[in-house]
């Protein structure tokens, strides 16, 4: 089974090398066990074979050349946009190059060090366990986290909301960066918002998608049938919600996102629920 940890970077020269390292310190999880022919041998534990898919989104402060130097590790692999696009493009290009790269599961890690490797473990279990198809991370049902900004609490929570309102899920945090994605639904989540939008986009998305359970028995299996929705019998994706910690920035300290990414994560509820 593979692993891809997929990093949207942008301009984070003093944080990316930092984050790539801890990502590499913390031991990648261990596939799910399989079920053995003799019951009485002792089971065999392997871990996932983990690759690190890092986009580039056109940065100006040096960040490029280092992202240079740790694409030579042969476990990173480096994407890069010729013009800044904002992170919802630099998730698509990394999800693009997931697949490619033959990944099984991808789990969204940002740059900026305000979220913790070590939890990648938490985030992924349901996914692992066969238990979810999507893991959202949320910030307000446990985990520890740095006493920031009320006013941005305040708006996530209205984000969160009306998103529940729309979508009919119950989750607590949309805008989280901590998502994991199975590769069935990474092959389906046809994403546009090109920035913060792509977060209640994916929440959106995720509530009204369907996945493929069998081919019907009387059509050939070949990936142009796979991908033709008529032809499956399909079920709803099954989303898991997971505590995480939080060790927010301050603007000071480059946090990028503002009150402009608020409003448009509002029209993204109702444009992606409403107007499907």
């Amino acid at each position: 089974m593979k692993l891809a940890v997929v990093i949207p970077v942008y301009n984070e020269r003093d944080t990316v090398a930092a984050l790539v390292a801890r990502v590499q310190e913390v031991l990648p999880p261990y596939e799910p066990q399989r079920i053995q022919s003799d019951p009485d041998a002792p089971a065999i534990r392997t871990r996932i074979q983990r690759m690190i898919v890092l986009v580039d989104d056109a940065s100006v402060d040096g960040t490029s050349n280092i992202i240079d130097t740790l694409g030579e590790q042969k476990d990173v692999h480096v994407r890069r946009h010729t013009r800044n696009q904002g992170k919802g493009a630099a998730l698509r290009t990394g999800f693009i190059a997931a697949l490619e790269l033959g990944a099984d599961v991808a789990i969204v890690q940002d740059a900026d060090l305000e979220y913790d490797p070590a939890e990648h473990e938490i985030v992924l279990a349901p996914i692992l366990q066969g238990k979810a198809d999507a893991v959202i991370g949320s910030r307000f049902i446990g985990g520890t986290h740095r006493v920031l900004y009320y006013w941005h609490a305040v708006g996530n929570r209205v984000i969160t909301t009306f998103s529940n309102m729309l979508t009919n899920l119950n989750l607590t945090d949309v805008e989280c960066c901590f998502k994991a994605f199975s590769r069935d639904v990474l092959t389906l989540l046809d994403t546009q918002e090109n920035r913060f939008g792509i977060e209640p986009e994916f929440v959106a998305k995720l509530a009204r998608m369907r996945l493929p359970t069998a081919l019907q028995d009387d059509l050939p299996d070949t990936p142009q049938v796979v991908r033709d929705a008529k032809s499956l019998q399909t079920r709803h994706a099954r989303i898991f919600e997971v505590p995480v910690s939080y060790a927010g920035r301050t603007y000071a300290e480059g946090k990028k996102i503002t009150w402009r990414d608020g409003f448009r994560a509002m029209w993204c509820i109702v444009k992606y629920n409403m107007f499907r």
